[in-house]
């Protein structure tokens, strides 16, 4: 009863700033004029109602640049503690995540870590997924922020520059973050590791940002409204 109950709880305060703060977002500016933060999550598999998140790491990007000495990384303890497929890829121990905090006790930092952000991640809706079941069960609500997806903003790209004669090495129809990380000689961080992959994504997002500026595409509006154009509902 009590988690039925959790569904129908009032949104706590945190989410309600977070609302208020995008009801009038200018998409007409630049995209240097906004803070982005860039996360990712760990998860013990992709089953979208039985498993859970048990690792976040984020980065904040203001002016177009990365601060590092401003980030977000937690292990996060799930409900079920037992080793899976998922839990080896990650090399995350079952011992490591009991000592972890719950998710309860992560979501809230989160939030205010992302206070004022648009939220950028590579296929994002699958990281928004887990955790908008997470913060609405413990927080009564989901995230307001608008958000970016950089396998969107990669597709586009590509289809702009193959355009205009321009010819891509390895792997041209990848839209994996590591084969585009590759293709874009983009510097390479550890793979399956939330606050690293979630770098590996900021570092992706800069180099395409900076590309498709130089295309024409100044605004967030010019991204959003190119993303409809090509029928991307997932851009934002």
């Amino acid at each position: 009863m009590r988690s039925f109950f959790s569904w129908l709880r009032k949104p706590d305060p945190l989410l309600v700033r977070n609302e208020e703060q995008f009801k009038r977002l200018d998409f007409r500016l630049p995209l240097p004029d906004y803070d982005y933060v860039v996360c990712d999550t760990e998860l013990t598999g992709l089953h979208k109602r039985k498993d859970e998140i048990i690792s976040i790491g984020a980065v904040r990007i203001s002016r177009l640049q990365i601060e590092l000495s401003s980030t977000f990384h937690t292990l996060v303890r799930p409900v079920k503690l037992d080793a899976n497929q998922a839990t080896f890829v990650h090399r995350i121990t079952p011992e490591q995540l009991r000592k972890a905090p719950g998710i309860e006790e992560v979501l809230p930092r989160f939030v205010e870590y992302c206070s004022g952000a648009l939220l950028v991640g590579h296929c994002i809706s699958l990281d928004l997924h887990f955790l908008n079941l997470a913060i609405r069960k413990n927080l009564g609500g989901i995230l307001s922020n608008p958000c970016v997806d950089t396998m969107t903003m990669a597709r586009l790209y590509k289809e702009l520059a193959g355009k205009r004669g321009v010819r891509f090495a390895g792997n041209p129809g990848s839209l994996v973050l590591d084969d585009l990380t590759a293709e874009f000689k983009l510097p390479r961080f550890k793979p399956h590791d939330a606050l690293e992959d979630a770098l590996q994504t900021a570092y992706l997002f800069l180099f395409l940002a900076k590309k498709l500026k130089s295309m024409g595409v100044q605004t967030l509006e010019d991204v959003r409204q190119l993303g409809r154009n090509k029928g991307e509902e997932r851009l934002f």
